[in-house]
Formats: C-alpha cells, sequence, structure tokens
C-alpha cells in the first residue's frame, strides 16, 4: 500500500498568493559547525508574525534580492512564535548570498511548503531518529516536539553523525536531550586526538540497538547514501516499510509543484514531501538496489 505523509500547513493559510515573499528582519546569527550556521528571522508584519506557523519537517523559500531564492528546512521550536530559524550549509549563490548578510538585513520568505514528520501519529511508539550531517536540523522540531510531551512516546533514540567532531551542530544541546530520557548516540567519520566518542557511520549504529520492530518508527534525513543504509538497517530489523520515513532534499524551486524542478517518480518533492514514508518511495529508492 502507499502511504504519503500529508501535507500539514497550507500556503495559503500564511498569504493570499504563494509566489510572493513576505519580509522578515535577521535578528541572529548562531555559528553551528564550519560553513553552517542558524540565522533566526523575524517577520516585519506583526500580523504575518502572529498567523505564522508550520509543522516539524516542513521548508521555507529563503529569497535574497538580486540572487534568488532557495528551499530550506526550519530547525526551530514550532511553539516559538516570535522568530524562525533556517539551519544552513554554504552550498551556492542563494546561500552564500545569505551568509553575507548582517544582523539587521532583510530576508524574503515564503512558505511553509511541504509535508511534514507524521509526529502525531506516533504516539505509544518508539522513536529513532537518525542524521546525518545537516540532516540534523529538519528534524530538530521533532526533537524539540517529543521532549514537550515525552510521556506519549516509548523509547527514543537519536542516531547522528558527522564527517569530523567540529562538524556535529547543536552540541550544546545534546545533555538537554539527554535529559528529557532520549537516548543520544554521536558517531564521526573521522576523529582527532580529543574525540573520545565513536567512530563511524551512523547506519552502523543499529548494531548498537535493540528494538521492538513492529511498535518502532524511523525518521531519517542526511545524505542520501547514508539513508539508504539506515533504511536498509531499519528493515533488516523488520520495522515495517510504512513506518520507515525519509526526508529528500531536491532542486525545489517553486514550492507547490508547478515548475517540476523536483520530480522524484511521480512525486514533487516540495508538494508530496519533502518527507516521505519508504512505502511510497520503495520503487523509486529500492535499498536492495547498491
Amino acid at each position: 500500500m502507499t502511504v504519503l505523509v500529508k501535507t500539514q500547513k497550507k500556503v495559503s493559510d500564511q498569504a493570499e498568493n504563494p509566489m510572493l515573499p513576505v519580509w522578515a528582519e535577521l535578528v541572529e546569527i548562531r555559528a553551528e559547525a564550519p560553513g553552517v550556521s542558524t540565522y533566526w528571522l523575524k517577520f516585519k508584519d506583526p500580523a504575518v508574525r502572529k498567523k505564522y506557523s508550520f509543522s516539524p519537517g516542513q521548508f521555507n523559500m529563503l529569497t535574497v534580492p538580486g540572487y534568488g531564492e532557495a528551499a530550506i528546512s526550519i530547525s526551530s521550536d514550532v511553539d516559538e512564535k516570535e522568530r524562525i530559524g533556517h539551519t544552513i550549509r554554504l552550498a551556492g549563490n542563494v546561500t552564500n548570498a545569505i551568509a553575507r548578510l548582517k544582523v539587521g538585513d532583510t530576508v524574503g520568505v515564503r512558505g511553509p511548503f511541504g509535508s511534514s514528520w507524521p509526529i502525531e501519529d506516533c504516539v505509544g511508539k518508539d522513536i529513532y531518529i537518525a542524521a546525518g550531517g545537516i540532516g540534523l536540523p529538519p528534524l530538530r522540531p521533532v526533537i524539540y516536539h517529543i521532549i514537550k510531551n515525552r510521556a506519549d512516546f516509548g523509547k527514543v533514540v537519536v542516531l547522528y553523525g558527522a564527517r569530523t567532531p567540529q562538524d556535529l551542530q547543536f552540541t550544546d544541546e545534546y545533555s538537554a536531550w539527554k535529559k528529557a530520557g532520549i537516548e543520544v548516540m554521536i558517531t564521526v567519520d573521522r576523529a582527532d586526538e580529543s574525540w573520545e566518542g565513536r567512530v563511524g557511520v551512523v547506519p552502523m549504529l543499529f548494531y548498537n540497538l535493540r528494538m521492538e520492530a513492529p511498535n518502532s518508527v524511523g525518521f531519517t534525513c542526511g545524505p542520501e547514501i547514508m539513508m539508504r543504509f539506515v533504511v536498509y538497517e531499519a528493515r533488516a530489523r523488520r520495522i515495517p516499510q510504512e513506518n520507515i520515513y525519509v526526508s529528500f532534499e531536491k532542486n525545489m524551486k517553486c514550492g507547490y509543484g508547478s515548475c517540476g524542478h523536483c520530480q522524484l517518480g511521480p512525486y514533487f518533492t516540495c508538494k508530496d514531501g519533502p518527507v516521505f514514508s519508504y512505502a511510497a518511495l520503495e520503487p523509486y529508492f529500492n535499498v536492495e538496489d547498491f
């Protein structure tokens, strides 16, 4: 059975014309790792600020006049109403233009767009969150939701890896996640002399887990090859296809499926995704096709 994640917030909830950006002020820039920073935006119009909402896993189209726009996942808490955070890796003209901005500058925002992590459907289940590199920011709102509703879920494990210890993001939050009853397993591809933790890729962390597969849900985001092996390990442990969710980054241009740049099989990543169940993607993302 094909299962898609439903879009939680419609574009029309925020603006009458989804192609027109709403302007926001850059109020804070926080460095997370080399080449990665979180940019905190505050809508200039108080009415927009009050009305705006998103679900974990959705993204905005951020506009820098003269350079264009880029799809960026929202990495902040859904309950933080005064400002929204986008954790960005420098990877192209638009993101490099954003990196040159200063506090007080203006950014255009369209959105939110896309589907979200089905966290409301996971009540009573064990949740395994597997992220690599810049794949952690889209999952961070899920972690915030779990912390505030911890009694609603069973065992929760965060499996996170980066290239080096310096590339790990949100390191100052790990202790709070653990204090909330979330198991946090961290690994790096290449260690230095100061690193005392695990060395290896994220899918290898599954070898340290014992899980009740029928009652388990997996969320994963990161490099595509990592997600393929995460899905492979989850399936090897008999987690049902419909309980495994992946988030894809594609070349998204319009945000609502009209331009065709982000087509994936019969789906449009910006509209039907970026969060998909593996049951929906299996013909196009088959983990047996290594």
